[in-house]
Order: structure tokens, then C-alpha cells, then sequence
């Protein structure tokens, strides 16, 4: 055999060069008896000198790799191509190759285990998910419902006269059909178009059901209101908040719904989101339960403040404050604008803990991983010039060199990691990162023959209790004993780890320490902003070429645990979530005082051809418009933290937030905990928009009744 040619591949990470390591790099190998170093290496020939392989000492096999081609791949073919992989390993398609290739023939591929990490992911992520849809989506059917509801409001009159005239119910619901009709159900066909062509996918068939769900519910949403309301002709009788007496239907729903919402807490608690049991409805529709009877709670308490708010203000000489309490109460049962705006704000506040969650999950495992911003490992100790460099590193606030080393244990249990670091840098370093912070003096040389104090785990605590151990690394004997207890430490998150003051050691053995042969080999930097380019550039050029290192930063691991398609789509549909139960509040809103403006500005107009000033005026709107806003954004952050303290320990983040084949997880789940930005900031907007409408409206008045004036002196 003649080499003829050395080729460097141009792209070495593409999908030629990885099918095996040994085509681009050779590798020094060592095997045998006694042990001899080889060099392994890959050879291209040509397809005509293949045959010449079958001259050599070896055993020459013929093999086939094909490449999938993922880019046509959707997650629905997914057990289509499963069972054909298992087919061609297991089954008939190994006969039909074997006939091909002969009896010797097999099949093997890492893709089916791929795909069934790809399942379980899937299985995991997909109840969470389901909260998501679930919530949002009745967010956007009862502001539809809403919208009906205002429509049927608005043409009170008019439906009620053609009532007493002779129409008859079926033909005047036929008529209202046929109106809503030519508005919703091309709007939901054109609602559709949008969703294919920019989220394309095999799976057209719940599109279509979910458009023609949104097409009937905004088709009959203000046919079946008019057909309650005027279902026998009578005179109108006013149902306000506080003079408006519950029924027994009412009382009977409301009884039905917090069954079901204790039901879904329940089932939600106990069997969790992750219980591998698929997608539950009941489950997925727990905290827009919890939201509904919140709102029905919330109505029935709701006329007892206005009542006792209203005695004082009958008593107090402005008339503003009177006023709107009495408007207030007087208002027409807000029974699906609360609702609305209630689903909507715990939707928004669910799904911003969620992805507040993920962030936190996500931070705190890669802080785990790398032990600070930066690790920079090595096989053999690290130049002195490196190390007193890395500090000088724009961005680097501490870089902390450590000797870690694996001691083997006394009690034949796992292993021992001793950290061997400055006590005052390992103390900053701790406290900056929050993983095992301690007081460095804790850590303090007692001199003589004393046992070092250590920072040590609970596990060694426990393995071993408080008595001095006896530890034996490249330095020389040492003795210990437990000082301070802490779960992890940047060194060594997890596991079972001894840690000393450097000083101590070096105070101990002298010369052994001060060798450059056992100088640290590893070195944790801490800085927010870290150069990167320049921490680089510095290993490039204080480091041999001889000595291979390896650089680990954080925020590249925190990219690697989001670097799933399935979990990055399950986060943007979170992300819409939020911004979607943010944007149906404020319809909500808008739609609520949009029921009642004309009838707050016939009234202003009023009183001001009365003599009320402009500023009484202001302040009457903001009054009455204050009372209900305030129950909505008040019910909201209270109803989100309700929702969130009794679903959140059965609502598991773990699939979400981290792959499940991923290094760095959490020894324990990612349980869903209440994040106060989410909380507060959606009802804190929605309660600042009501006022600002308000005194929008308030403006808009006084512009009309200066416009009125002045055509009435022109007129005069």
C-alpha cells in the first residue's frame, strides 16, 4: 500500500467526517500484553481497489451507511420510521436484507434510540403544554362570548321591538345568525389560511376543527344571548350588582363548577403533570377552573364593599365619591367581563411563572455544571504565567485556581473529591455564585499538628461523622475533620467533596506544594461580563501547544439546555401565552367599558349642562371605573397565586426547562413557583389602562360639550 496523498477536510463537523472520528484525526491507542502504544488511523481507496483488501492479515467487512434525511421530518412520522428501523434490526426487513447481502448480514442504528428519547420527551412536555392551550383558549372563547354579549347589549332595543311587533324567536335567531355569519366565518376561514401558511405542517385536520370551533362560536355567540334575553316579551327590569338576587340555576352551576375545580386541584396534585399518563383534560383545564370560580366567588362578595362603601360616602359633602359608588352598584352584572379578565390575567401569570421557572432551572443547572461564569480544565498542571494572567482578563473579577484530586474512601464507598483553594478567593467565589457560601475563617490554619478544618458535604457527614479522616494526596498526608456542612460547592457541585484552605497545606508540605509538578490544573473564573475573544486569546498564548485545555462557560451550557426544537416551540408557545392572555385582557377591558361609555357620557354631558367642573367630572369617571378595576386586577394577582400555590407542586418543569438525556440535571424536580413580575405587572397595566381610559373618556366629554357650546352660541 502506497499513500499517495494527506487530505484536510474543509468542513471536519460535517455529517462526512462524523460518522468516524478516525478519518480526520488518527488516534494513539494502547493495548495488549505486554502494553504497546499504536497509532489508529482511517484510510480512503478507491472502489476499484477494494478487492485488494481481502490480501491482508485482517478480516475486511463490507458495509453500508446511509444518512437520514431529517429535513422532510415531522414529529408525526416519528413511529412510522421507529417501526421501520426496528423492522430492518429485528424483523422482516432484516430477512429481505439478509437475501440481499447474504446471512451475515446486520442492521444497526442509533436512531431509534434518538427517537425514543425524542418520546419520552415528548410525553413529558406535552401536559404542560396542554395548561397552555387549554388556558388560552377559553380566554379567547369567553372574550368571543364577550363580544356577543355587548352586541346583544347594544341592540336591546332594537331586538325588543321587533320582539313586540310579532317577530318570532326562531326567525329573529335565523336573522341574527345569518348578520354574525358573514363576519365569523370568513374571518375564521382567512384565521386558518394564516395559521397553515405560517406554521406549515403535515396535521391540517385541528386546524380546521379549531377554525371552525372560533367560525361557530362567533356565528352563535350573539344569536343564542338575544334568544335568552328575549325569549318572552316583558317589560325590562334592571339586574344591577348589588340589588340583583342569585338564582337557583345559577347557584346550581356555580356549586357544579367548584366540584370540578376541586377535582382538577386534586387530580393535578396528586398525579402531576409528569405522571406519564398522557394529556388529562380535567387536569389541563385546572387553573382556568380555578379562574372561573374565583370570578364566580368574586361576584358574589363583590356588592358587599360597595354597600358598606357607600354609607360613609353618602354622609361626606362631595358628591363625586357618592356618585360612582352608586353608579357602581347600579352597574349590569359583570359576570363575563370578570371572567374574561380573570382567565385571562391567571393564563398570563401562569405561563410567565412557567418561563420564569425554565429560566431559573436552566441557570441554576448550568451553574452547576461549570461551578462559576467560567472552568478552565487541564490533564497536567497549568503554567504560573497563565495562571496570574486569567486574573487580568477584562471581565474577570476572580479567578481562583484549585488543586482537585479523587481520594479513595476508607468506608468502600464512592470517592472523595478534595479541593484544595484559597480560602478568602473560595469564599467570594461561593458567595458570588451562591453554591455552598461559608465564612473563610471558618476554614482558618489551627497550626501545629491539629486536624485541618474542612467544608465538607452532607454525604461525608454522614459516611464518616465529625471524627479527623485521613486523607493521603500528591502533597502528603493530611488530616481533617468537618468544620462546616454545605450541599454544593463550586469545585464540585453534588457528590461527596472535602474542601481546605491552600495555606494550610502549603504550611504542612512546603516543598511538595510549591512543585510546579502538582500546581493547580484547574481554575474558576467569575465575572457578569466576561471576555471571551480575550480569555481566549490570553490561553493561546500562555498555554503550550503540548497542553491541552479546555475552556467551559456558562452561558454556553445555558444554551446547550435549550438547544431542543421540542423545547424551545413548548417555550414559544408559552411565550405567546403570556403575550395572548395579556392582549385578550386588555380586549376584555376594552370591550367592558366600551358596553357602558355611551351611557357614562350621555350622564357627564348632563351634569355638566349642570354645572359640574370639568375636574369633579374627571374624578366621577375615575371613581367609578376605579371599584371594578380594582376587582379585577386585585382578583387577578390573588387568583394567579392561588392558582400557582395549588398546582405548583403537581406541575412538574423538568421535561420543559432541561433534555432529559442531559448531564447537568436536577437531583430534584422543577416544581412551578410563583413569580411576582408575573403577578403583579399584568394587573398593575390593566388597572393603570382602566384609569387612563377613563380619563381619556373624561377629555373626550369635555371636547363634545365645548364643541356643543360653541355651535350653540353660533346658532344663538
Amino acid at each position: 500500500m502506497r499513500i499517495s496523498g494527506l487530505l484536510a477536510p474543509r468542513a471536519p463537523e460535517g455529517p462526512y467526517w462524523a460518522l468516524d472520528p478516525l478519518l480526520a484525526n488518527a488516534a494513539l491507542s494502547t493495548g495488549g500484553t505486554p502494553p504497546t502504544k499504536r497509532w489508529r488511523a482511517a484510510l480512503l481507496l478507491a472502489p476499484e481497489d477494494g478487492p485488494a483488501l481481502l490480501s491482508t492479515a485482517g478480516e475486511p467487512e463490507r458495509f453500508w451507511r446511509y444518512p437520514v434525511d431529517t429535513s422532510t421530518l415531522t414529529a408525526g412520522q416519528v413511529p412510522l420510521l421507529q417501526d421501520r428501523v426496528r423492522s430492518l434490526q429485528h424483523g422482516p426487513g432484516l430477512v429481505r436484507l439478509r437475501a440481499v447481502v447474504g446471512s451475515g448480514g446486520l442492521a444497526d442504528s442509533a436512531l431509534d434510540g434518538l427517537l425514543d428519547g425524542f418520546g419520552r420527551s415528548r410525553d413529558a412536555v406535552a401536559p404542560v403544554v396542554a395548561v397552555a392551550a387549554c388556558g388560552i383558549g377559553t380566554v379567547a372563547g369567553v372574550v368571543v362570548l364577550m363580544a356577543g354579549a355587548l352586541a346583544a347589549a347594544r341592540r336591546h332595543r332594537e331586538l325588543a321591538l321587533l320582539r313586540a311587533r310579532g317577530a318570532s324567536l326562531p326567525g329573529l335567531v335565523g336573522r341574527l345568525t345569518a348578520e354574525t355569519a358573514a363576519v365569523a366565518l370568513p374571518g375564521a376561514a382567512v384565521g386558518c389560511a394564516l395559521a397553515v401558511l405560517l406554521v406549515p405542517g403535515e396535521r391540517l385536520l385541528p386546524s380546521l376543527l379549531a377554525a371552525a370551533g372560533v367560525g361557530l362560536l362567533g356565528t352563535l355567540a350573539l344569536p343564542l344571548r338575544a334568544a335568552a334575553a328575549h325569549r318572552t316579551t316583558r317589560p325590562a327590569v334592571r339586574v344591577d350588582l348589588v340589588g340583583g338576587r342569585p338564582s337557583r340555576r345559577r347557584t346550581i352551576a356555580e356549586l357544579t363548577v367548584l366540584a370540578l375545580s376541586v377535582a382538577a386541584v386534586l387530580a393535578l396534585r396528586r398525579r402531576g403533570t409528569g405522571s406519564g399518563g398522557g394529556v388529562d383534560a380535567l387536569v389541563s383545564a385546572a387553573p382556568v377552573l380555578v379562574a372561573v370560580i374565583a370570578a364566580l366567588l368574586l361576584m358574589r362578595l363583590y356588592p358587599l364593599p360597595l354597600r358598606l362603601a357607600a354609607r360613609p360616602a353618602a354622609r361626606a359633602r362631595g358628591l363625586s365619591g357618592f356618585l360612582a359608588l352608586a353608579r357602581a352598584g347600579r352597574a349590569p352584572a359583570a359576570g363575563l367581563p370578570l371572567l374574561a379578565l380573570l382567565v385571562a390575567l391567571t393564563t398570563a401569570s401562569f405561563g410567565g411563572s412557567v418561563l420564569a421557572g425554565v429560566a431559573d432551572a436552566r441557570d441554576r443547572a448550568a451553574l452547576t455544571a461549570v461551578g462559576a461564569d467560567a472552568r478552565l480544565t487541564a490533564a497536567a498542571p497549568l503554567p504560573a504565567r497563565l495562571l496570574s494572567s486569567l486574573a487580568t482578563v477584562p471581565g474577570v473579577r476572580d479567578a481562583v485556581p484549585l488543586r482537585l484530586s479523587t481520594q479513595p474512601a476508607d468506608d468502600n464507598g464512592p470517592p472523595l473529591y478534595l479541593v484544595i483553594a484559597d480560602a478568602d478567593a473560595y469564599a467570594r467565589l461561593a458567595r458570588a455564585t451562591g453554591l455552598g457560601a461559608f465564612d473563610a475563617t471558618a476554614l482558618a490554619d489551627p497550626g501545629g499538628d491539629e486536624p485541618l478544618p474542612a467544608l465538607v458535604s452532607p454525604g461525608v457527614r454522614t459516611r464518616f461523622g465529625n471524627a479527623p479522616m485521613v486523607l493521603q494526596p500528591e502533597f502528603g498526608q493530611l488530616v481533617v475533620r468537618p468544620a462546616v456542612v454545605r450541599r454544593d460547592t463550586p469545585a464540585q457541585p453534588g457528590g461527596d467533596f472535602v474542601v481546605v484552605d491552600a495555606r494550610s497545606v502549603a504550611r504542612l508540605h512546603p516543598d511538595t506544594y510549591a512543585d510546579p509538578a502538582t500546581a493547580p490544573s484547574l481554575v474558576l473564573l467569575a465575572g457578569p461580563s466576561l471576555d471571551v475573544t480575550a480569555l481566549r486569546a490570553t490561553l493561546r498564548t500562555h498555554t503550550p501547544a503540548s497542553l491541552p485545555t479546555r475552556l467551559t462557560l456558562r452561558t454556553t451550557t445555558r444554551a446547550l439546555l435549550a438547544d431542543s426544537p421540542l423545547q424551545q416551540g413548548a417555550e414559544r408557545l408559552y411565550t405567546a401565552t403570556v403575550a395572548a392572555g395579556a392582549g385578550f385582557a386588555l380586549l376584555a377591558l376594552f370591550l367592558s367599558l366600551l358596553q357602558t361609555a355611551p351611557e357614562r357620557a350621555r350622564l357627564l354631558t348632563g351634569l355638566r349642562a349642570l354645572g359640574l367642573p370639568p375636574s369633579q367630572g374627571r374624578r366621577l369617571l375615575v371613581l367609578e371605573a376605579l371599584p371594578q378595576a380594582l376587582l379585577a386586577a386585585l382578583g387577578g394577582t390573588l387568583t394567579g397565586a392561588a392558582t400557582l400555590r395549588l398546582l405548583g407542586p403537581g406541575t412538574d418543569l423538568t421535561p420543559l426547562a432541561l433534555p432529559l438525556a442531559s448531564g447537568p440535571t436536577p437531583t430534584a424536580p422543577v416544581h412551578l413557583r410563583p413569580d411576582p413580575a408575573s403577578l403583579l405587572l399584568p394587573s398593575a397595566a390593566l388597572l393603570v389602562l382602566a384609569l387612563a381610559t377613563s380619563l381619556l373618556q373624561a377629555h373626550a366629554g369635555r371636547l363634545r360639550t365645548t364643541t356643543a357650546e360653541s355651535r350653540t352660541g353660533e346658532a344663538g
